[in-house]
């Protein structure tokens, strides 16, 4: 054969294998408001930057049917392409190919690229749309799941690792994600769950739809699975490419530096009197935020789940940050289990790939009550004390208000290696707050006294005074200073660049083991 005619019948294969289960399929994926795997790579990634692997694998099952059914790439799309300019290895499953089913070859292509995503320092996303694993193959599938697990598992803290959920993903399958450091869903089409609805219907007798099952509010408000969601296939992959304009390639590397029109002296006077006078009114910690990061941007992660403590990405100077701050308009900003958790697994992420954290702190203490206790809280509320103690990033915190309790030192304090602790002029930190204090330390006093309530106001305001104030703190050295809260901004951004070639460490060992 001419090398005309090899060309041009690689030319039809290619074509081919394109076209994934063919027409119908497409359609029918389109009708669902879904857009293929091609769709979907070309969307994420920058105009044609993609390169495929793999394109020609076919799978080598020969029972049950499928032998006669071969289609060339099988039900995924592998390979690696540009965001923003920034090398990415990426897989698609292709639900038009047997469902997006899980194969021998599928798993294989799929792990020869997180392969080379390691080997080569990059991000690795995965855009799920499958049924799970390929029942007809049998235990070859349910071990390529346990070889992607495994290196999700080997790569978690070398390369950011990003799953999105854009169709059902069952079983086995939930699995991978999970593992990962963000997961994006798509509402209405992107679903998660271990047992479908008719198998819970046959254990337990519990009536449940797909979507109250596995749906992306579900997971994004009730079981914290889910990290982002989207309204559509488009506005998630947008979403994606946003994300990873904080994050750096690798470990090894600094997230990158944008250049940023944001005078970094800004002051801003609203910042003067957000915070109420009142302790136990609320504010909105969002907004502080939206005034002392660049242009207002913030990008917040699990913003559903556990709303009484605030997660994200901003930059402070061009720099790249994560802020962790308490909300006092939810559960006055107490840290739950929930809450713990959330943090701990954030500042954790931040740590692995050298980004500062910024924490800003208002916090009454942990949340009381018997569901707590039961709960864990104990446990779960160590993991914050431990990720911020492990943590050997840059570390800045600013108490706005409250921060009593084992709260306070859980808050990226100064005993737990904070860098740089500011605190605003009407900050308390105490082991509790007064009013409680007072009840206990003056408790006969107050019961004794011929007006109760205006001598309890007096030792309350003595205590605030003599114990609580930020200057007897930072008379300790806890605080760093004391400081004008219009100030916040370039006092962190001076923080940020004084801090840029820290250097620390913790002793050596294989692993830590953090209270799981």
């Amino acid at each position: 054969m001419a090398i005309e005619d090899r060309i041009e019948n690689l030319a039809k294969l290619r074509a081919e294998s394109q076209q994934g289960g063919g027409e119908k399929r497409i359609a029918a994926q389109h009708d669902k408001g879904k857009l293929t795997a091609r769709e979907r790579i070309a969307h994420l990634l920058d105009e044609g930057s993609f390169e495929e692997l793999d394109p020609f694998v076919t799978h080598r099952a020969t029972e049950f049917g499928l032998g006669e059914k071969k289609f060339l790439g099988d039900a995924v799309v592998t390979g690696y392409g540009k965001v923003n300019g920034r090398l990415v290895y990426l897989f698609a499953q292709d639900f038009t190919v047997f469902g997006g089913s899980l194969s021998e070859v599928v798993a294989e292509k799929i792990c020869k690229a997180m392969d080379l995503a390691v080997k080569n320092g990059t991000p690795f996303i995965g855009l799920n749309d499958s049924g799970g694993a390929r029942i007809q193959e049998g235990v070859e599938s349910l071990a390529g799941y346990g070889e992607i697990f495994l290196r999700n598992t080997l790569s978690s803290g070398v390369i950011p690792q990003i799953s999105v959920i854009m169709g059902p993903s069952a079983g086995g399958a939930v699995y991978s994600p999970a593992i990962t450091d963000f997961v994006f869903m798509v509402k209405g089409t992107g679903q998660m769950y271990i047992t479908g609805p008719d198998v819970i219907r046959a254990v337990t007798g519990e009536e449940v739809t797909l979507e109250q099952l596995g749906g992306a509010m579900v997971h994004a408000s009730q079981s914290g699975n889910c990290h982002f969601t989207a309204e559509s296939d488009q506005e998630c992959l947008d979403m994606v490419r946003q994300l990873l304009g904080y994050l750096p390639q690798n470990n090894m590397e600094e997230a990158p530096l944008v250049e940023t029109s944001d005078d970094p002296n800004r002051r801003d006077e609203e910042l003067l009197h957000i915070v109420p006078d009142d302790a136990t009114k609320a504010y909105d910690m969002k907004e502080v935020i939206r005034m002392v990061m660049d242009s207002g941007g913030f990008m917040e992660v699990h913003e559903h789940f556990a709303p009484n403590i605030i997660t994200g990405f901003a930059r402070l100077g061009g720099r790249a940050v994560g802020i962790v701050a308490q909300q006092p308009s939810v559960s006055a900003g107490c840290i739950d289990i929930d809450a713990a958790d959330k943090a701990a697994r954030f500042v954790r992420f931040l740590d692995c790939f050298n980004i500062p954290i910024i924490t800003l702190c208002d916090v009454p203490g942990y949340m009381p009550g018997v569901d707590q206790e039961y709960g864990g809280i104990i446990r779960h509320g160590a993991k914050l004390l431990y990720a911020y103690s492990e943590a050997t990033v840059p570390k800045a915190t600013v108490i706005t208000r409250k921060a009593y309790g084992g709260a306070y030192i859980a808050m990226g304090s100064k005993h737990l290696r904070g860098d740089i602790n500011y605190a605003w002029p009407a900050a308390e930190i105490a082991v509790m707050g007064p009013d409680g204090a007072v009840n206990i330390i003056h408790k006969e006093t107050i019961q004794q006294s011929q007006n109760p309530e205006e001598t309890r106001r007096n030792l309350v305001a003595e205590y605030r005074e003599k114990l609580a104030n930020p200057y007897v703190t930072a008379a300790r050295g806890y605080i760093d200073d004391v400081i004008d809260p219009r100030e916040t901004r370039p006092r962190l951004i001076k923080a940020l660049e004084m801090l840029q070639n820290k250097r620390d460490s913790t002793p050596p060992k294989k692993h830590g083991n953090i209270p799981l």
